[in-house]
């Protein structure tokens, strides 16, 4: 604990970092609006289902607490990593709007309609607040821990574990019919041009991330 408290002190002390980190967080919070209205927007516009390879051939499963928690869970590890790290705040924070922001661009011009066997999400919790029916295009369960994980490339541990964890709720989100195919498959091509586009826009911080690893 020392160790990162330390790390805390030495970063936090340098005024480059700190609005590094600050812009990094107002971009942020600006992606979870933009998001949100994109939803109900996308939800309000959706229109007739369709057919798909995959979901007209088995059945829906009750996945919803998987579906829910289980993407809870993975942005509180998300969280944690940065928090142990602060060094690498900035380029992860900005990498993940950069994903909120795409996604939420993409689900606005998508309105196809939720899978007719669709599982119903009756968790009763706050977490509910923020799901819709028409955010389907792409599979953000999907693609937010293959961008971890090709952040953490170079990390084999932390690698294997985003993408065993990207492929498990790509799995999830099938079973339970809650996305179509296209939307999990094209997550992992969408998700890796986000990567790239960050890198390049974040190039300092992708920089100080990369000597810290």
């Amino acid at each position: 604990m020392k160790k990162i408290f330390d790390s805390y002190k030495v970063h936090f002390s340098e005024k480059k970092f700190v609005f590094s980190v600050v812009s990094a967080l107002m971009l942020f919070v600006v992606s979870l609006f933009v998001n949100f209205y994109a939803g109900m927007y996308a939800t309000e516009r959706a229109s007739n289902s369709v057919t798909d390879i995959v979901l007209s051939n088995i059945r829906s499963f009750d996945v919803d607490s998987l579906f829910i928690y289980g993407g809870f869970i993975i942005f509180i590890v998300i969280t944690l990593f940065c928090l142990f790290e602060p060094k690498k705040l900035p380029f992860i924070i900005k990498s993940v709007s950069l994903f909120v922001l795409i996604r939420s661009l993409f689900i606005t011009l998508t309105h196809i309609g939720p899978f007719p066997s669709q599982i119903d999400i009756t968790s009763e919790n706050f977490l509910t607040n923020f799901i819709f029916g028409g955010d389907l295009f792409f599979s953000g369960h999907t693609g937010l821990p293959f961008l971890m994980a090709l952040i953490y490339w170079d990390n084999k541990i932390v690698r294997f574990f985003f993408i065993v964890m990207s492929l498990f709720f790509g799995t999830i989100v099938l079973l339970g019919h809650l996305h179509y195919t296209i939307d999990v498959l094209s997550a992992f091509f969408i998700t890796y041009t986000i990567y790239h586009m960050a890198r390049y826009l974040f190039k300092n911080d992708y920089e100080f991330f990369k000597k810290s690893l």
